[in-house]
């Protein structure tokens, strides 16, 4: 048999390998800060891009996108090659694929902290970004298809599964929840509205973990546990069954987000059957992993690369174990909105992302550089120093969340709550708080430790260059099904069929929840009190979204007795069809504001956004008084605005556009009217305007500027139906 001679692109891997050490410090410097903020909210006071509510999108894209993307790029190209004894596809789709998502990453750096965010959960960059990524995407698919086609090894290995299945599950899902109408370069709204835009970003937040935080890695570990080992994987049926299980099941999971909200009861119930069915597969998938090293534990002993990949596992196992009991209802009904969640989050992203990661920068790069790792005692210190830091961090979070919990639902035997006060469950809290912020700094110290010792390994290597490979050519076979040969074992030969069956697989899920939520009226039962916004409003709501108050508060108040007594009337269905996007929040670290229109006066509200320490010294949420400058709030593109949300079916009518400018200055003119009733506006206000004349500039208006437009938002809460106050 002829064999033929070829190269292992090994530069696109490194490149990409570089390109998450690099990152990885970057979004978890940025984490560590949004948690020293909690300690101290105004460390970055009136710098408006290091914001907490505009950094934190930007660590969440870093750390997924950012990090864990760019180490899956790597370990897929890596394994893809010498899985299926090819060179990849294209050099050139391999480098515009790199440079192209470094550009998209180096864009969400600038334009999240500069607040251009669409505000939903992992999908907070702006629509030519997503263009971008959708490209880039589309550009990968076909580097790794090309691969698969010019392939000389016959069967597709089981990681290999896992790859066809993320490439076409996040096409999918980014598509179709980045669908927005753009007003201008950088602005754009949801087609989708309130409780059928909730239901589509949530169907996406929870499958990019599925899809872009799993299934790949999961490939990862079928291929890298393995060589390390040196051992085959356990079992060849349960990794089959593992796979379709879980790419079927996940995509139904996603409304298991929303439980006790306005979705219908239908499809939350639908959420938690299915979410509770993962628990098989997931565990199917961990025990395939743990049970491989099966005779090779004593090396785990000595190898830190096995270190790392037996608590990723362990990670993910519990962390897939953690996340179907969250979705049981009584048991959501205490964790969501709490810091149960953020403890939950963080063990996947930790142990499973995070040590997968670094175990596979630590095999790949001895091996690209033909020496041995510079020294095991360093990557030792950096797993336990890892392993301490997600303890110190997860721990004091899970106690924070079921701190909060408590408090939040206690009642005195009068029948009052007996913490009304919001700040008294952030109060007991707060120790949990630095536990955090030290588990996150020795997390980051192992990461630094990492880079110290592969910039050494390096340096001690041979220049990373393309790896020569041989293997004969792939013989066509004529025959349809082989004489013996059963279904699964003809399908790992067809990648063709293959990806159309997995497409199908995670199709039916989302077809089945999403169609009729937005194409059958009856699911979301209107309400005639419920209007548009004013102008003002309108745009108080984009400020809303620009300073990434959604990601502190919630816009949802449950069908809880606690919470109706603490919020008022539970959220209805009907209240957020005009909402594009939706704002319901996933985290309280400050009360629920779906009620808070008219709950206090304007005056109570521009003293809480210029210093909330002023309101309560013990508040940890920073000042906003960028929204105080003396400069002008730029109302030029409220039309625009007011016609996107016209084609999008919220009913503005053309005279309701025609006369936006003079509803916004006749609203405006009354918010700061009542701020002249009090005496210290009043005197702040012409101290303002004599400074201002000192300095030679012309005085704005108070009504001019963009803290009116807020309050005027924040007044309309909730107001358009009765509640209890």
């Amino acid at each position: 048999m002829e064999m033929q001679q070829f190269y292992y692109d090994n530069k696109i891997v490194k490149k990409f390998l570089y390109a998450s050490i690099v990152f990885g410090i970057v979004g978890m410097l940025v984490g560590l800060i949004l948690a020293i903020l909690f300690l101290f909210p105004n460390m970055t006071d009136g710098i408006s891009f290091l914001s907490f509510g505009r950094l934190r999108p930007l660590h969440t894209n870093a750390v997924i996108f950012a990090f864990v993307g760019n180490a899956m790029f790597a370990g897929i190209y890596y394994s893809l090659q010498r899985l299926l004894k090819a060179r990849l596809f294209s050099d050139f789709l391999s480098n515009l694929h790199f440079w192209g998502w470094q550009l998209i990453i180096v864009a969400a750096a600038i334009t999240l902290p500069l607040g251009f965010s669409t505000s939903k959960e992992y999908a907070e960059l702006e629509w030519p970004i997503d263009i971008a990524i959708a490209l880039i995407w589309v550009v990968f698919g076909i580097n790794m298809i090309g691969t698969i086609i010019k392939r000389r090894e016959r069967h597709l290995y089981v990681a290999i599964w896992f790859y066809i299945a993320t490439f076409v599950t996040v096409a999918v899902l980014h598509i179709f929840n980045s669908l927005e109408l753009p007003v201008s370069a950088m602005k754009s709204y949801s087609v989708y509205a309130g409780v059928q835009d909730a239901l589509v970003q949530w169907w996406y937040g929870h499958n990019a973990v599925a899809f872009f935080l799993t299934t790949p890695f999961l490939g990862l570990m079928y291929y890298f546990v393995p060589k390390a080992a040196n051992r085959p994987v356990y079992s060849y049926r349960l990794s089959i069954i593992h796979f379709w299980s879980l790419i079927f099941l996940y995509i139904w999971a996603g409304p298991h987000h929303l439980l006790y909200s306005a979705l219908p009861d239908w499809a939350q119930n639908l959420g938690v059957v299915f979410s509770i069915m993962l628990i098989a597969p997931s565990w199917g998938g961990m025990i395939n992993g743990l049970l491989t090293l099966r005779g090779v534990w004593d090396k785990v002993r000595e190898e830190p690369v096995l270190k790392f990949f037996v608590v990723a596992i362990t990670g993910y196992g519990m962390a897939t174990f953690e996340g179907p009991m969250l979705s049981l209802k009584n048991v959501n009904a205490i964790a969501h909105f709490t810091d149960w969640i953020i403890a939950h989050v963080h063990v996947g992203a930790l142990a499973w992302n995070g040590f997968m990661a670094f175990g596979i920068i630590y095999w790949v790069i001895p091996r690209m550089t033909k020496t041995e790792l510079f020294s095991k005692k360093l990557a030792n210190f950096h797993f336990w120093i890892g392993t301490l830091g997600i303890i110190m961090y997860a721990l004091p979070m899970y106690v924070a969340g079921f701190t909060q919990a408590s408090m939040w639902k206690q009642f005195k035997p009068d029948g009052t709550l007996q913490y009304g006060n919001f700040l008294e469950t952030v109060t007991q809290i707060m120790p949990m708080y630095w536990m955090r912020a030290i588990g996150g700094t020795l997390y980051l110290t192992g990461v630094i430790v990492l880079v110290y010792n592969i910039v050494k390994t390096v340096k001690q290597g041979s220049t990373i260059e393309d790896e020569l490979a041989e293997a004969p050519a792939l013989e066509k076979i004529t025959t349809g099904r082989l004489k013996g040969e059963k279904f699964h074992p003809w399908l790992e030969r067809r990648p063709i069929q293959l990806t159309i069956l997995a497409t199908i697989a995670i199709l039916i899920g989302g077809v089945i929840q999403i169609v009729p939520t937005i194409m059958v009226k009856s699911n979301i039962p209107t309400i005639a009190s419920v209007k548009p916004y004013s102008p003002l409003e309108l745009q108080g709501r984009d400020l809303y979204i620009r300073e990434g108050c959604v990601g502190c508060h919630s816009q949802m108040v449950r069908p809880f007795r606690s919470e109706v007594e603490r919020y008022g009337d539970y959220s209805k269905a009907g209240e957020f069809v005009y909402d594009h996007p939706f704002l319901w929040g996933s985290k309280r670290t400050g009360p629920d504001l779906h009620r808070v229109g008219g709950k206090y006066n304007d005056n109570w509200h521009f003293n809480h956004m210029w210093d909330p320490q002023r309101i309560n010294e013990k508040s940890i949420m920073p000042a906003y008084k960028w929204l105080f400058d003396n400069e002008p709030m730029d109302y030029s593109s409220t039309e625009a605005k007011m016609k996107a949300m016209q084609t999008l079916g919220v009913p503005y009518t053309d005279a309701d556009i025609a006369n936006a400018q003079k509803s916004i200055q006749d609203q405006s003119a009354a918010i700061e009217k009542n701020l002249h009733d009090d005496p210290n506006f009043v005197k702040s206000y012409e101290e303002s305007k004599l400074n201002a004349a000192k300095r030679g500039e012309t005085f704005v208006p108070m009504k001019d500027r963009e803290i009116v437009a807020l309050i005027a938002y924040l007044q309309r809460l909730g107001t358009d139906i009765k509640v209890k106050k």
